[in-house]
């Protein structure tokens, strides 16, 4: 194959625009391209996944090669991510759950809903980043998210005393079942079922 044989001639591996170039190229094998990988820039990496034409293969590849440098990568660069990288990248950001990552990702267009409600039911959510989801302009107003910041034990007062009004009555009593609310939590949602006639 011939972009195999341009692999390993010495100039490529001199050189890092023609690495560059090959691990670009969608006709690059495979094998080429986890090479390559490690030898480019992390934004590279994340221009990679975003330029048309790109591979699923390559997209991949790339998505996990930033994956794995997250754990060493700066604060500001992580920052820069949270607003440039894929859904999947954003998304393991978001669940560093880093305050200071935490809206930036939040505000990324390309950040699904099934990352956020990961994230709510994950270990690393705390009363200040519940908050921030309940607050943002885009997010508070999804069902399944109010849902899981109801059945967050770490979830503020304040965000039962705005939502559960807004809720159907079964969704109510569905909530009364949840094992992982704390007593205060309870205490409100029952509150809520008295004032609507249907409390226990």
């Amino acid at each position: 194959d011939l972009l195999k044989a341009v692999y390993q001639l010495d100039i490529v591996k001199g050189s890092h625009k023609l690495q560059l170039a090959l691990v670009r190229n969608p006709n690059t094998p495979g094998p080429v391209v986890q090479a390559l990988l490690p030898f480019l820039h992390l934004f590279e990496l994340v221009d990679l996944c975003l330029i048309p034409g790109v591979t699923p293969d390559q997209k991949f590849a790339a998505e996990r090669a930033i994956l794995l440098r997250l754990p060493t990568t700066e604060l500001g660069n992580k920052m820069t991510l949270a607003r440039r990288a894929t859904a999947t990248v954003v998304g393991e950001i978001l669940k560093e759950g880093d305050s200071r990552l935490v809206e930036i990702c939040l505000n990324s267009p390309r950040l699904r809903e099934v990352a956020i409600l990961q994230f709510i039911n994950g270990a690393s959510s705390k009363a200040e980043t519940i908050s921030m989801i309940a607050r943002h302009p885009k997010w508070k107003l999804r069902p399944n998210l109010r849902l899981a910041i109801l059945k967050n034990r770490r979830t503020p007062s304040i965000w039962f005393t705005l939502f559960l009004p807004q809720l159907r009555t079964p969704d109510v009593r569905n909530l009364l079942l949840s094992r992982r609310l704390n007593p205060a939590q309870k205490k409100l949602v029952q509150d809520e079922l008295r004032k609507r006639g249907t409390g226990r």
